[in-house]
C-alpha cells in the first residue's frame, strides 16, 4: 500500500472535529486511507446491501452500534443518516467521532451543507500524486500519461486500458444510474469521450451537444454530472479588473489523465509520444498534480486560467490572497523563448501582483532558474510550490 500523504492532515482535523469527510473519485483510496489512519474504529460499508438496509429501516439501532463513532463508507447512499449523525454529535459535544466517505459529490455534499455544516472537515482525496508516486515507482511522463494515477493499478499491477475499461463501465453501470437516469448510454458514453478529445481546451457545450447528438440542455445536465462524480474538473477562468474582456469559458480537463487517455483510444504507451493530444494530456497531469497538492494539505481549489480577447494566456493561476503565481505548462522537452511568451505579458500586466519568479513546467530533464521565472520538471512541481507558499507565509 502506498501510503497518502492526506494521512497527517486528516489524523490533525480528526482531532478538532466530530466529523471528517473524505469524498472523491470512486477507487482513489478513501476508504484504504481510512482505515488505516483511523484504525480503531469500527467500519461500515453502505455499498453491502444488509448493512444499507439496516441503515435505512433503523437508523438510530444503526447508529447506537457505534457509541464512539465509526467509519462509515460511501455515505451518500443513505442520505438520511447525516441529520441522525447531526443529533448525536451535537449531544455527545465530543470530537473525534464519524468518519464518513462518498464517492459523489451530488447528494453528499448537498446533505452535508443541510445537516453537518460546521460540524466536519471536508476532504478530497484524488488519486495518487507523483510525490506518492515516486518513492515506489520509476516512470516516464509518457508513461504516467498512459497509466494515470489510480492506485489499484500500481497495488495490483492491473494493466491500465484493462484497469480503466472496468472502470468506466462501472461507473455507467452503477454510480451513474445513482445519479441521472440515462436513456441511451451509448450517447452518454461518446459525450465523455467526445470530453476527453477536448481536454486542455475551452467548453464549449453548444459544440459537444452537437457532435454528440443531443440537446445543449442535456449537455449541460450530463457536464454537471461528471463533475459531480469527480470525472471531469473544470478550470475556471480568471476574472480581473484590467479593462480587456476576458474569456468567460472554463476548461475541461480529467481528474485522471490516465482515464483521458483511455477515452481518448490510447492502448498502448507507445501511441502516446506522437499522439495529436499528448500536449493536452501533460497540461491535464500537470493541472491536477497541483490541485492535488491544494487537497492533500487538506486546502480548498484556488486554482484559475488567464485568457483575454487579444490572444493573451497563461495555462494555470495559483492564487494566494492577492498575489498571484502564474504557471505555464509546455510537454516540449526543449526550452524555447516562446515559452515564456505568456508569462511575460501577464507580468507586465500584473506587476504588483507576481512577487515570485512565475513557473515553467516542461517534461524535459534539467531544471533552470532564471531571474524571473523557474523551469522545474513536473516531478519537482509539488516541492516548488512548497517552496513559493512557505515565502508568502512570510512575506506576510
Amino acid at each position: 500500500m502506498i501510503p497518502r500523504t492526506m494521512a497527517g492532515y486528516a489524523a490533525s482535523a480528526f482531532a478538532k472535529y466530530p466529523v471528517v469527510t473524505v469524498t472523491g473519485p470512486r477507487q482513489s483510496g478513501k476508504t484504504t486511507l481510512a482505515r488505516a489512519t483511523f484504525a480503531d474504529k469500527p467500519y461500515a460499508n453502505l455499498e453491502n446491501p444488509v448493512t444499507r438496509q439496516f441503515a435505512e429501516e433503523d437508523p438510530l439501532a444503526f447508529l447506537n452500534q457505534y457509541p464512539q463513532g465509526a467509519i462509515i463508507d460511501e455515505i451518500q447512499r443513505v442520505p438520511d443518516l447525516l441529520s441522525y449523525i447531526q443529533v448525536i454529535v451535537d449531544e455527545k459535544r465530543t470530537n473525534s467521532l464519524f468518519v464518513l466517505t462518498g464517492s459523489q459529490q451530488f447528494e453528499l455534499m448537498r446533505g452535508i451543507s443541510q445537516s453537518l455544516a460546521g460540524r466536519t472537515a471536508l476532504l478530497k482525496l484524488l488519486p495518487l500524486s507523483l510525490s506518492e508516486l515516486s518513492p515506489h515507482f520509476s516512470l516516464s511522463v509518457d508513461e504516467l500519461l498512459f497509466n494515470g494515477f489510480y492506485p489499484r493499478i500500481y497495488d495490483q499491477g492491473i494493466a491500465p486500458d484493462q484497469a480503466y475499461g472496468d472502470y468506466f463501465e462501472t461507473y455507467v453501470e452503477r454510480d451513474l444510474r445513482q445519479l441521472i437516469n440515462i436513456k441511451n448510454l451509448s450517447l452518454f458514453q461518446r459525450f465523455v469521450k467526445l470530453c476527453a478529445g477536448r481536454c486542455g481546451q475551452l467548453l464549449n457545450l453548444n459544440s459537444l451537444a452537437n457532435d454528440t447528438g443531443i440537446s445543449q440542455s442535456t449537455a449541460r445536465e450530463w457536464m454537471t454530472v461528471l463533475e459531480a462524480s469527480y470525472i471531469v474538473f473544470l478550470l475556471q477562468p480568471f476574472h480581473a479588473n484590467i479593462g480587456k474582456r476576458l474569456i468567460k469559458s472554463p476548461k475541461i480537463y480529467f481528474y485522471d489523465v490516465g482515464l483521458a487517455s483511455w477515452l481518448c483510444g490510447i492502448e498502448d504507451q507507445r501511441q502516446i509520444p506522437t499522439h495529436p493530444l499528448r500536449g493536452n494530456l501533460f497540461e491535464n497531469m500537470v493541472i491536477m498534480e497541483t490541485l492535488k497538492y491544494r487537497y492533500n494539505q487538506g486546502k480548498r481549489n484556488n486554482l484559475y486560467f488567464y485568457r483575454d480577447s487579444n490572444g493573451n494566456e497563461v495555462d494555470l493561476l495559483y492564487t494566494m490572497g492577492q498575489d498571484l503565481l502564474p504557471i505555464e505548462i509546455k510537454s516540449g522537452q526543449t526550452i524555447t523563448p516562446s515559452y515564456f511568451r505568456g508569462l511575460k505579458k501577464f507580468c507586465a500586466l500584473f506587476p504588483d501582483q507576481v512577487p515570485w519568479p512565475s513557473i515553467l513546467v516542461y517534461s524535459g530533464e534539467m531544471e533552470q532558474l532564471r531571474q524571473d521565472f523557474t523551469v522545474v520538471r513536473i516531478f519537482s512541481l509539488s516541492r516548488h510550490l512548497e517552496q513559493v507558499e512557505r515565502k508568502e507565509e512570510n512575506l506576510t
